[in-house]
């Protein structure tokens, strides 16, 4: 007996052993990789770059045929771009999982409808087209706006590391803008595939005067001021990009 209580004994100390070195292990994981994506939900950001003289031809085909694309999988938003990028258009498409994306691309090989009304026309009015997969940051979620308006998408190519690194004063950056009203967020994207350590902001305005008075508004607001300052230690680039959503586009 005294012996079977001894080894209940030394079972139950190795047992608590490992669990305490699990948990450690988890600890230390989620120290230095940051919050963690909790679904498999991503979004693909996709940019096309449309010859000058093919623009309104390539939004016309479009707005006609995007129902043949919408029937396979969910869009988020449509939008061209007004500046920072002439001739392209940009547009999110929403994905439960890898699995969901690569049946929706074979079963468009398949469509012939797609195929012979809208691809190939579509395909010879473009230049190049690019694509990144992101997921939404831990901390935020879509938040549609209250009526149609203008976008904008900033993108932040971040220091190496991610957002162990540098995802506590990139947050406090955002919400110090969205939090008083300057501006209306709408998501935060960190990127999967593509430029990695890349964050993408869109957000959303009434008009681009009403942007541009609310950016100068929030430059004096010493929070602001504070949180941005923090933020650009961790900050290699940054770009954006004045986006009209089309009439097909969900996120007006």
């Amino acid at each position: 007996m005294i012996t079977l209580r001894k080894t209940l004994r030394k079972a139950c100390s190795i047992g608590e052993h490992f669990k305490f070195r699990k948990d450690l292990t988890e600890l230390r994981a989620a120290i230095s990789t940051g919050p963690q994506q909790q679904h498999a939900t991503f979004y693909e950001f996709r940019t096309y770059y449309i010859k000058p003289e093919q623009n309104s031809a390539f939004l016309k085909l479009t707005n006609e045929k995007i129902h043949l694309r919408t029937a396979h999988s969910e869009l988020l938003g449509y939008w061209s771009v007004e500046y920072g990028g002439l001739n392209q258009v940009f547009h999110i498409w929403k994905y439960d999982s890898y699995a969901q994306r690569a049946g929706v691309r074979a079963a468009l090989a398949q469509d012939p409808q797609w195929i012979e009304q809208y691809i190939s026309k579509a395909m010879p009015m473009l230049t190049s087209q690019d694509n990144e997969v992101t997921y939404l940051v831990p901390w935020c979620k879509i938040e549609k706006p209250p009526k149609e308006g203008v976008y904008e998408l900033a993108t932040f190519q971040m220091k190496p590391g991610g957002p162990a690194v540098w995802g506590d004063a990139f947050q406090a950056a955002i919400t110090t803008h969205a939090r008083p009203g300057y501006s209306h967020l709408v998501g935060v994207f960190h990127n999967e595939f593509g430029l990695l350590n890349r964050v993408h902001v869109l957000w959303w305005y009434e008009s681009p005067d009403q942007r541009a008075a609310s950016r100068h508004q929030s430059h004096g607001d010493a929070r602001v001021v504070a949180a941005v300052r923090e933020s650009v230690a961790y900050l290699e680039s940054q770009r954006n990009k004045l986006l009209l959503p089309t009439p097909y586009s969900p996120l007006k």
